[in-house]
């Protein structure tokens, strides 16, 4: 499984194991040169966010050890006071972190004592490496929640600045997964690339700011990793209008939803489609509330559907369908509500329409427990869902979900062979065959109601210009955040309302090209 170029390969842990053997073994590169360069780059991140003040490096048994004693000697050269304090005895230590120990200048190691860390401007994590899973115990826990005691954001009167290395300790590196204590850095030193871990929750929540180091390790290698992280390279694959198109060869999409109450969903949903690019937009709407539909949507034709009560009813199957063979996607569920005939037609809909289908909300909540069934679909499907819609979707709960987002995401994924984008600040896209594109986030504003009906329109768009799936939930996961960031630095975060992030996707599409 190859990632497109347009992914910034985030290796898992046993991907950069293989590739740091490759460099000593194949290359001939010591591997006290690949250490020496970490902890060097290590050393740079303190000095940047902590030019003065104590430092304490905390250092576990391992080689992520090794490189906390190479940045020790490295800020003791720099003329840093520093207090380096060991998990276990030096004469345990094995290969290079052992002898980067013996070398260290000035005072010797001291076994770790959480009051040892008193008075430190900077601490250094250097306790567990990528390799760790599970739940840390023994001297390493004790460690980790010493270190969380004295720490809060690193900016506050008295609270240290805390730098990982390579990964914050208690963080699994490759899926993000934090299964007891784990060190909340202000800044993660990464070496050769980001991990998984670092982008994805919670164990995004503890990585900070991410530096990634460059260690002297070259391109190729063995391994393919499947994770990356999108990049703004991603938004040169949408298509563009021409001098010649037209308002159909630049997309059509159809939206079927809204109900009593939930108006605005199909509204929000149908223009970030137009916004997005789409040429032409229907919204399939209750006849009861065509009115309200009518009055918001000036660029956006409506269809009247069957209603009851003011939920779609499932004898407007025929009307969808018959206007699906001339169209180009379908966005499926925004303001659907659960009532039994609007449930029953969007399964009808799921299981008949040959379009690329976006499910989203109640769209979703119609399937829950009935993953599979979605892998008979004839079309290509995305689902969109937020955790508590993916934990209803897996017979789960979003508790789980939250803890375990990797692998819930890519379980999704396989179970319906649909494109999933579990959404969050993280949000991450799985397709089937195991790729996951991983979104940077840094885009508060979206948390408001109505931005993941935005998203949707936006998907449904580049669906409907005939994009790979794949690359048009990545591509409009990028475009959705960017044109939250744009929004919030004009009138402020808190401020933000989804109308907002929709007057802004031009903008955003034009800025992610350069």
């Amino acid at each position: 499984m190859t990632l497109p170029e347009w992914l910034e390969p985030l290796p898992d842990a046993a991907e950069q194991r293989a590739l740091d053997q490759w460099t000593i073994d194949s290359l001939g590169v010591p591997g006290a040169y690949l250490m020496e360069r970490a902890g060097a780059g290590l050393a740079a991140l303190v000095a940047r966010l902590a030019p003065s003040g104590p430092v304490a490096v905390v250092c576990g048994k391992g080689n992520n050890g090794g490189d906390g004693y190479v940045t020790a000697r490295r800020l003791r050269e720099r003329g840093r006071e520093v207090r380096v304090l060991s998990l276990g005895p030096v004469a345990e230590l094995r290969g290079d972190a052992r002898s980067n120990a013996e070398r260290l200048p000035g005072a010797a190691p001291e076994p770790f004592e959480a009051s040892k860390l008193d008075g430190a401007a900077v601490i250094v994590d250097a306790i567990l490496g990528t390799g760790f899973e599970g739940e840390p115990r023994g001297p390493a826990a004790g460690a980790i929640e010493a270190i969380n005691a004295r720490s809060g954001s690193g900016e506050g009167p008295g609270e240290p600045v805390v730098v990982a290395c390579d990964v914050p300790s208690g963080v699994n590196a490759s899926t993000g997964e934090v299964d007891g204590a784990a060190v909340r850095a202000r800044a993660t030193a990464t070496f050769h690339a980001a991990k998984p871990g670092l982008w994805i929750a919670p164990g995004k929540a503890c990585a900070g700011e991410v530096q990634v180091v460059d260690i002297g390790i070259p391109p190729g290698g063995p391994g393919d990793p499947g994770i990356g992280l999108i990049s703004r390279r991603v938004t040169a694959g949408i298509p563009r209008r021409g001098r010649e198109s037209t308002k159909f060869a630049a997309g059509s999409v159809l939206v079927c939803g809204g109900s009593t109450g939930l108006t605005g969903a199909p509204c929000m949903a149908s223009e970030s489609a137009m916004r997005a690019g789409a040429g032409y937009v229907t919204a399939f709407v209750p006849a009861s509330l065509n009115h309200i539909f009518e009055l918001r949507l000036l660029e956006v034709m409506t269809v009247r559907l069957p209603d009851i009560g003011g939920s779609l009813a499932a004898d407007g199957l025929d009307t969808v369908l018959e206007r699906a063979e001339r169209s180009d996607a379908l966005v499926l569920g925004p303001g659907l509500g659960r009532a039994d005939g609007a449930f029953e037609l969007a399964r009808a809909l799921a299981r008949r329409v040959r379009l690329p289908l976006l499910l989203d909300a109640d769209g979703l909540n119609a399937h829950a427990g009935r993953l599979a069934a979605l892998a008979e679909r004839p079309g290509p499907t995305v689902l969109t869902p937020h955790a508590g819609e993916l934990a209803r979707l897996l017979e789960s709960d979003s508790g789980a979900v939250g803890a375990r987002r990797l692998q819930s995401a890519r379980r999704a994924a396989s179970e319906a062979r649909a494109i999933v984008v579990l959404k969050g600040d993280d949000t991450l896209v799985a397709a089937p065959d195991g790729r996951v594109a991983v979104n940077s986030g840094g885009a508060s504003a979206l948390a408001t109601a109505g931005t993941g009906d935005v998203l949707s329109g936006v998907i449904g768009a580049y669906l409907a210009k005939g994009m790979d799936p794949f690359h048009a939930a990545c591509a409009a996961v990028f475009v959705h955040a960017q044109a939250g960031r744009l929004t919030a630095q004009r009138i402020g975060a808190e401020g933000v309302i989804a109308r907002d992030v929709i007057e802004a996707l031009p903008a955003a599409l034009r800025e992610s090209l350069g």
